[in-house]
């Protein structure tokens, strides 16, 4: 996907450089998760450094990123229906640039609290991660310290979280109101093909955490857990990039012309 919009000159746009970002944000999913989920597969016993489960909990940057990508994606969208006479100089360069630092800075800030806080507590004994990669509820489990502060880190998190959730569905809230106005139903019907990739993706993604961590402790399960977590951390890396191309004429015809250009030149 991000080949194919940098490729293309009509994709040069605001929507798609986020949905490039967000295609980065997926793709390191994959390559920080699948190759110790695949080994731990492979092997009876599969055991990881210390420096190595920093890596991994380091992974919820791309987390908080993904959440923050997808609220800023729906702004985009927001603007493009509501002010589309205004839209180039409203999402200007300079400003989707900020927004995408902005995103990664506040993933890279939670991911390295969390990080910091679970570095200087100690371990028990007990050294044997029940998941496929170090979650942080997997790892709150082994420790011999007060795990209180974190707990409460956890939950802000997940403020976090509901944060960005709530932004998109406000935003959302102002993307019909919008829609709505417009007097052609030809019109309507494109304004509202244009937010249906992107709405996928976001009920897709928040309906699986919050099936993962939004629920009472006396129903959480272990196993649960896991088959959630490959949901998110693998499945929808891999679903994000088809559900905007085969949802999106723009990118459709972008492979197509890619396509011809590779095998049938000239």
């Amino acid at each position: 996907m991000i080949f194919l919009i940098q490729i293309t000159p009509k994709l040069h746009t605001p929507m798609y450089l986020f949905l490039s970002c967000l295609s980065f944000v997926d793709a390191c999913y994959l390559s920080a998760i699948a190759p110790k989920m695949l080994l731990s597969l492979l092997v009876v016993k599969g055991t990881i450094s210390f420096s190595a489960m920093v890596q991994h909990l380091y992974f919820g940057v791309f987390v908080t990123t993904e959440g923050f990508l997808l609220s800023v994606m729906a702004y985009d969208r927001y603007v493009a229906i509501a002010n589309p006479l205004l839209y180039s100089v409203a999402m200007s360069t300079r400003k989707c640039v900020g927004l995408v630092i902005g995103s990664w800075i506040c993933g890279t800030i939670n991911s390295l609290i969390h990080t910091i806080s679970l570095g200087r507590l100690s371990f028990c004994k007990l050294n044997v991660v029940s998941h496929f990669f170090c979650d942080i509820p997997s790892l709150l489990k082994l420790l011999c310290s007060d795990t209180s502060m974190n707990e409460l880190l956890l939950t802000f998190s997940g403020l976090i979280a509901m944060a960005t959730f709530l932004i998109v569905i406000i935003t959302y809230v102002f993307i019909v109101s919008a829609i709505l106005r417009i007097r052609s139903a030809a019109g309507r019907q494109k304004a509202f093909s244009t937010c249906a990739s992107h709405l996928t993706a976001v009920t897709i993604f928040y309906g699986t955490l919050s099936f993962s961590y939004i629920q009472p402790s006396s129903q959480y399960s272990v196993e649960q857990e896991k088959v959630v977590s490959v949901f998110y951390t693998l499945v929808i890396p891999m679903l994000n990039p088809l559900i905007y191309s085969l949802r999106n004429k723009e990118v459709k015809d972008a492979v197509k012309r890619a396509v011809e250009m590779k095998y049938f030149p000239g």
